[in-house]
């Protein structure tokens, strides 16, 4: 039997073989694309916070403008409360003013009033001169009479002022004396009771008295010595007085 043989043809050589070698510097290409992408990132970075920058701005902005028209409110309603409180001063300061022409007009004719009653007491005055005069004269024979029974007095008191524990003092003003007396109180012997007598007038007053006293024996007393003229028997009386209201 025949051998068949089969020859192969030899291997040819591809055409991309045979073609030159291209560098399309990739490596170049992929490093600038990453800084690129750097780049890239960061000026998104920065646009977003640039945003954000600016959003807060503008929020600040629209608050201080809430702010400042909220502020705008309060003076306007702080001016209406001055208008209408300068509006009622006005109209007090109007009714006060009304008040005071009325006032002044009241008291032009109290004036006018008070000056006929000065004449009118201007004469009454002259009156009284001439009375006050006529009782001058009366005081002055009275004080002759009691300076001539002065003589006789003053031993009489100095008796009395010995024998009651009295003594006599200034009551502040003329024609009045205040009599006190010691050893009125038997639990306390330096208690001193005391009474002032007005002796401006013919008829004797007794205006205060410590401690307080029944003032209807000290008129029995006084009316007694009014009579009598005498300032002994006066004198034991207001005493016992005294003792009655210490006991």
């Amino acid at each position: 039997m025949a051998t068949l043989t089969l020859e192969l043809p030899q291997a040819r050589e591809s055409m991309a073989d045979t073609l030159p070698s291209v560098n399309f510097g990739f490596e170049d290409l992929r490093d600038r694309m990453s800084k690129f992408t750097v780049r890239f990132d960061a000026f998104i970075e920065k646009e977003r916070k640039k945003v954000l920058d600016e959003r807060n701005k503008f929020r600040k902005h629209v608050s201080e403008i809430k702010a400042d028209q909220h502020q705008r409110k309060q003076e306007i309603e702080i001016a209406q409360l001055k208008s209408q409180t300068h509006a009622q001063t006005i109209s007090k300061e109007n009714a006060e003013t009304a008040e005071m022409h009325a006032q002044i007009s009241s008291l032009t004719q109290h004036r006018d009033e008070l000056a006929e009653k000065r004449d009118e007491l201007q004469n009454e005055l002259s009156g009284l001169q001439s009375t006050l005069s006529a009782r001058r004269e009366v005081q002055a024979k009275q004080a002759r009479y009691l300076h001539s029974q002065s003589r006789w007095n003053g031993p009489e008191l100095q008796f009395w002022e010995d024998h009651l524990c009295m003594r006599i003092e200034g009551a502040g003003q003329a024609d009045r004396l205040k009599f006190v007396f010691t050893h009125v109180c038997e639990k306390e012997w330096e208690r001193e009771a005391w009474f002032e007598l007005d002796t401006s007038e013919r008829e004797y007053r007794v205006l205060k008295t410590g401690p307080k006293v029944e003032m209807d024996e000290v008129d029995a007393c006084l009316d007694r010595l009014n009579e009598s003229r005498e300032l002994g028997p006066f004198f034991k009386g207001m005493r016992e007085i005294f003792v009655k209201v210490f006991k």
